[in-house]
């Protein structure tokens, strides 16, 4: 997560199972995070030991938390806390999510899942619970095989196009991108075959 150059600020108040998800999810991204609450969860404090761009303050919530921050989540299990939290973001013009009450915020999150450079994101109108186990229902279909296809697909493009074979990447695509993409994939006939487009 880039911003201008430099990597993402975000802030993170709140130390519980909800935080912790936002934190790895931010991490993977390549975001700055700090994280402001009196206590965290044992994955949180194991992760603020290992991650660079991981800062724990284990202290309560102050307003002017907010002015360094480009995007920040209120997370805490505290309704009064998670709406301060929000007026102040918004009065400092900041995005804000806040995972109790969605609209109160300037933008919420979807449940991602990653299966290599595939990355498959559910909103589910404000029930962050309900996103997540769509998304797991998903995830249990497009795994790993959908990773190796996609990485078999970018090696041929590329292939292709670098030795001037714009026409044929085209026609590789109307045969290996088909109505029965996924299911070439999913019995593992997809990548042989890319493997074998010359």
């Amino acid at each position: 997560m880039l911003l201008e150059g430099r990597a993402l600020s975000a802030l993170v108040v709140g130390g519980g199972s909800v935080a912790s998800r936002k934190v790895r999810s931010l991490l993977a991204a390549g975001a700055r995070v700090r994280v402001v609450a009196p206590s965290v969860t044992d994955e949180l404090r194991a992760l603020g030991e290992r991650e660079k761009n991981l800062t724990i303050e284990k202290r309560r919530f102050q307003d002017e938390d907010v002015r360094e921050a480009n995007l920040i989540f209120a997370a805490t299990d505290e309704r009064t806390t998670n709406s301060r939290i929000a007026r102040v973001a918004r009065e400092h013009q900041r995005l804000v999510s806040v995972s109790d009450l969605p609209t109160e915020g300037s933008f919420s999150g979807m449940a991602a899942h990653c299966a290599g450079d595939v990355v498959i994101g559910v909103s589910a109108g404000g029930v962050p619970r309900a996103a997540a186990r769509i998304r797991d229902a998903i995830a249990e279909r497009f795994d790993g095989r959908y990773a190796a296809a996609i990485d078999a697909l970018r090696s041929m493009r590329r292939r292709l196009l670098d030795t001037g074979g714009a026409a044929k990447w085209e026609q590789a695509m109307r045969t290996l991108l088909d109505e029965r993409f996924c299911a070439r994939v999913e019995s593992g006939e997809l990548t042989p075959e890319v493997d074998a487009w010359h």
